[in-house]
């Protein structure tokens, strides 16, 4: 008796339609699910509060607020993109801050030469750190914590623990309040800054270097990049970025505080992995951080204004970050398996 076999099912052109559907579909959640989250808590907050949350001067308010920690986290970006993590840039914010205060008020630094001394000192701090992980070997996130720790340590014998107060102010007061055009200096800094990292990390040799370290660093060496070379710069430039916060910070509290960057390490990596999921696929990248930096600010700013406690921040925070990066794995998951 002959065996009977069943003919292979060919799937029909409804079939092979609906796939694509689905396929297209993660895609989109995948990498604009983040920027629709953006979307949704402003028009919810624009429902709830229309008068105090969408308003222009709220508007400027946020973009204020969002600066500072977007400098951090946009240069915290770099060792992200080249595969490494650096867990003292909420340390070097604070010592930024210290020095700054340190040279204007004890050393009688002028403003422009104390802002160009803490760009050179915290980026030495960065040379030293990289070269710890790339000479000695050490593993960045413990190499990152023990410099973090010794600045900290730095921070206590220069101040005895209590903040560097600024006599006489005014002048570098206005780094931070002074406008032009109705907008706050620091946005300008924000943006222009963005900007040149934008232009640093895309159309730059030394950017593709970075993010070739970041895919591959065996295959980027044996295509002649100095490997070793582009990991110390990147610690570099996000030490530098950190201690320009740290002096916008001062600027804005007219002295410089222990601790008064610290608090930034968690938000900037909160805005980089969430903007790891604007737009690409799982990539650090300075538009995607900018983006993360500003739906956090703005979920800060709705929350204040429905005088919710602080503690409610930080509950948003943890869960946005979650969701968003959540999402974003399960969609190029079900797209990769979909293709």
């Amino acid at each position: 008796m002959s065996e009977v076999t069943t003919p292979p099912q060919i799937a029909g052109p409804g079939h092979v339609e609906a796939s694509g559907r689905d396929l297209n579909w993660w895609r989109v959640v995948g990498r604009y699910g983040a920027i629709l989250v953006l979307l949704s808590i402003i028009v919810v907050f624009t429902v709830l509060e229309p008068s105090t949350f969408a308003t222009k001067d709220n508007a400027i308010n946020i973009l204020n607020q969002s600066a500072l920690v977007a400098i951090v986290a946009m240069g915290l970006t770099f060792p992200l993109v080249a595969g490494e993590f650096d867990l003292s840039v909420g340390y070097q914010a604070s010592f930024g801050g210290v020095l700054a205060a340190g040279l204007i008020q004890k050393s009688g630094f002028p403003i422009p030469a104390a802002i160009g001394t803490v760009l050179v000192v915290t980026g030495l701090v960065g040379l030293i750190t990289g070269l710890i992980v790339t000479r000695i070997g050490v593993n960045a996130l413990i190499a990152t914590l023990g410099v973090g720790t010794i600045v900290l340590g730095v921070n206590y014998a220069y101040t005895g623990g209590l903040p560097v107060q600024i006599d006489d102010p005014e002048g570098f007061i206005k780094l931070t309040f002074n406008s032009l055009f109705g907008i706050p200096y620091p946005v300008y800094v924000m943006l222009i800054l963005a900007a040149l990292l934008w232009v640093v990390l895309n159309r730059t040799s030394f950017g593709q270097s970075v993010q070739a370290v970041g895919g591959n660093a065996e295959a980027a060496r044996l295509s002649g990049i100095r490997v070793d070379r582009v990991r110390v710069l990147t610690f570099m430039i996000a030490a530098s970025c950190a201690g320009l916060t740290g002096v916008l910070l001062a600027s804005r509290t007219g002295s410089g505080a222990v601790d008064g960057g610290d608090s930034y390490l968690l938000s900037a990596f909160a805005a980089t992995f969430f903007g790891s999921a604007v737009l690409r696929d799982g990539q650090f990248h300075i538009v995607g951080t900018l983006i993360g930096v500003v739906t956090v600010a703005v979920g800060f700013n709705a929350m204040a204004i429905l005088g919710l406690d602080t503690y409610y921040q930080y509950l948003f925070q943890g869960t946005l970050l979650i969701f968003a990066v959540g999402v974003g794995t399960v969609a190029r998951r079900q797209a990769a398996a979909r293709a």
